[in-house]
C-alpha cells in the first residue's frame, strides 16, 4: 500500500529510541528527539506564512542538518521539495524560483546576498528563513504540527542539473517514489506491505543504517539516500567542510561507524581510494558503498575492496527521471570486472522508432512502471521524455546502452554528449574509462570539438601525473576502435566537475581551447 513520505515521518519519529542520532555534522549531533520536535516547529511556521499543500519550499543549502530538517518539515507540512543548486547566481538562481513558484526559500546565510535581490522580482514568496537564528528561532519554538491530510498524490520535485538546456522540475508522487525505494526494506528485499510494516521493522531492529553523504543532498543522490536513511530511523552523516575532503570523510566514517556510504562515480571514490592507499583512514565499518549518477570504474572499485574485501559495491543505474533502471554489484569474488548491470523488471532498450532492440544492438535505456508525472510547467518535453510504447507509459530520458548476449546491459553515456566524429558515433564515457585505466590518469572528460575534416575530433582533458600525450593516446588505441582514439589529449591540473562530481563539459571545453 502507497503512502506519502510525509505520512512516514509523521510516524517514525516515534518508535525509534529518541536518543538515538538523526543528524551527525561535524561534533553537532541531532537525536531522533530534537528532530522530531524541530521538523514539527518547522513545519507549523511554514504553514503560518500562509502556504497551502502542494506549494513549493527551495532549498539553497551545502549539506548539514539544515537540509534534512527542512525537507522532512515540508513533507509533513505537505509541501514540495525543490532542490536548488547553490552554485547558481543572478538569473540562474531566479530561474529555478520563478519557475517552481516556490512559495519559501530556505537559505545558508553566504547566499544571502542574492537572495535578497531577487526577492523583489519573485511576487510569490510567502517566506525567506536564512539558516542561523532565524532558523534556529523556528526550529525551537517547541509547536506541534497537527494531523495532517497526507495523501500518496502528494508531490516532491527533483530538478535536474541543466546540463542540456534549462534545468527541468522532476515531478514524483510521493507514494511512487516511496515504493522505488522499497517502502523502507532493506536493499535486495521485497518492499515492506505498508507502514505499520515499516514502524515494527524500525522498533524491532537493535541497530539502524548509518549513511555518509559524500556528494551534495542538492543533488537526487545523496538526497534520495538522505530521505531513504531517515525514513528507515537511521543516521545521516555529513561533513562540514564546503568541498569534498577525503581525510575528513574518512575520519568521520570511522569515528560515526558508518555502515553505508553514497557517492557518485569516480570523482569521489578515486580520492578516498588515494588516500585509503596513503593510509589516511579506514572504511572498516562499511558494508555498503553505492553510486550513482555516472560512471564508476572496475579498477577502483576492485582498490576499495583490498581495503575492506567484506564490501558490497553497487552501482545503481538511475536519473532523476527513473529510478531503478539497473544495478551491478562488485563484491571481492568478481573485483575488477567489467560493468554490467542487470536491467530491472521493467527496463527495456529501444531504438529511435521506440522498439525494443535485439542483442548486441545499441540503444537508449526505457523503464515502464512507476515513472514521474512529467516535468514542472513543460508538457512538450514531458512528452518526449515519457512516451507511450506498446500501450505503456515509458521514461526514455536519454542514456544509451548496448543489450550484451546474456541480457545484461553496458552502458555507453548519456546520448546529448554523444561525439558524432567521421560519421560514427562515440560516447564520451567510454573514452573517459579507457584513459583513466592510464596509470598517469587521475580523472579525464572527453568531448566534441568542430573540425573541418571530422565534423568533430575526440579530445579530452586529464588530470593526474605527468604523461606524454602520446602514450596516453597510445593507450587508449589499445583497447578501444581507431575512430573512438582522441586526437588531442592536455593535462590540466584539475578536471572539472560540479560539486556532484558530474562532468562540466562546457568547462573541459575552454580548457582545451585555452
Amino acid at each position: 500500500m502507497a503512502v506519502s513520505l510525509g505520512a512516514v515521518f509523521a510516524a517514525v519519529g516515534a518508535v525509534v529510541p529518541p536518543d538515538d542520532p538523526a543528524l551527525i555534522h561535524g561534533r553537532r549531533i541531532t537525536s531522533w528527539r530534537e528532530f522530531d520536535r524541530r521538523t514539527d516547529a518547522l513545519a507549523v511556521r511554514f504553514l503560518a506564512a500562509g502556504v497551502s499543500p502542494g506549494d513549493r519550499v527551495a532549498h539553497l543549502m551545502r549539506n548539514g542538518p539544515a537540509y534534512a530538517e527542512t525537507t522532512v518539515a515540508a513533507l509533513k507540512a505537505r509541501l514540495v521539495h525543490v532542490n536548488v543548486n547553490y552554485r547558481y547566481t543572478g538569473d540562474e538562481l531566479f530561474y529555478i524560483l520563478d519557475n517552481s513558484d516556490a512559495a519559501i526559500v530556505v537559505h545558508d546565510a553566504e547566499f544571502a546576498p542574492v537572495v535578497d535581490t531577487l526577492g523583489p522580482r519573485l511576487p510569490g514568496l510567502k517566506l525567506v528563513l536564512e539558516v542561523g537564528a532565524a532558523f534556529e528561532a523556528a526550529a525551537t519554538a517547541n509547536l506541534v504540527l497537527p494531523p495532517q491530510a497526507h495523501s500518496p498524490d502528494d508531490l516532491l520535485f527533483i530538478y535536474t542539473g541543466g546540463t542540456t538546456g534549462n534545468p527541468k522540475g522532476v515531478m514524483w508522487a510521493q507514494g511512487d517514489l516511496w515504493t522505488l525505494m522499497g517502502a523502507g526494506a532493506p536493499i535486495g528485499s521485497e518492499p515492506l506491505p505498508g507502514l505499520d510494516a515499516l514502524l515494527a521493522q524500525i522498533a524491532a531492529a537493535p541497530a539502524r543504517q548509518r549513511s555518509l553523504i559524500l556528494p551534495p543532498q542538492m543533488h537526487g543522490t545523496g538526497f534520495l539516500t538522505t530521505l531513504s536513511t531517515l525514513a528507515r530511523g537511521g543516521a545521516v552523516v555529513t561533513l562540514p567542510s564546503p568541498g569534498f575532503v577525503p581525510a575528513e570523510a574518512l575520519a568521520a566514517c570511522a569515528e560515526r561507524e558508518c555502515d553505508y556510504a553514497v557517492i557518485v562515480g569516480d570523482a569521489f571514490a578515486r580520492p578516498l581510494l588515494a588516500a585509503l592507499d596513503h593510509g589516511q583512514g579506514s572504511i572498516a565499518s562499511l558494508r555498503t558503498i553505492i553510486s550513482s549518477g555516472t560512471m564508476w570504474s572496475p579498477e577502483v572499485k576492485a582498490g576499495l575492496l583490498r581495503h575492506n574485501p567484506g564490501l558490497m559495491l553497487i552501482d545503481a543505474l538511475s536519473s532523476s527521471e527513473s529510478l531503478g533502471i539497473g544495478s551491478s554489484i562488485t563484491v571481492a569474488g568478481n573485483a575488477g570486472m567489467p560493468t554490467r548491470f542487470a536491467a530491472g523488471v521493467e527496463t527495456i532498450v529501444v531504438d529511435d522508432d521506440l522498439r525494443p532492440v535485439a542483442a548486441g544492438a545499441t540503444g537508449r535505456l526505457a523503464r515502464g512502471g512507476l515513472n514521474p508525472l512529467g516535468y514542472w510547467k513543460d508538457p512538450a518535453r514531458s512528452a518526449a521524455t515519457f512516451p507511450t510504447i506498446a500501450g505503456k507509459r515509458y521514461s526514455v530520458a536519454g542514456d544509451w546502452a548496448m543489450v550484451e548476449a546474456d541480457g545484461s546491459i553496458t552502458l555507453l553515456g548519456r546520448g546529448s554528449h554523444c561525439i558524432n566524429t567521421g560519421g560514427e558515433k562515440v560516447f564520451p564515457e567510454e573514452v573517459e574509462e579507457a584513459l583513466k585505466t592510464h596509470p598517469a590518469v587521475d580523472d579525464a572528460l572527453v568531448f566534441g570539438v568542430a573540425d573541418a575534416k571530422w565534423g568533430q575530433a575526440v579530445t579530452a582533458v586529464v588530470a593526474g601525473s605527468p604523461a606524454a600525450e602520446a602514450d596516453l593516446i597510445a593507450h587508449v588505441r589499445a583497447t578501444l576502435a581507431p575512430y573512438k582514439v582522441p586526437k588531442r589529449v592536455v593535462q590540466v591540473r584539475e578536471v572539472p566537475r560540479a560539486p556532484n562530481g558530474k562532468a562540466d563539459y562546457a568547462r573541459a571545453r575552454d580548457l582545451a581551447a585555452g
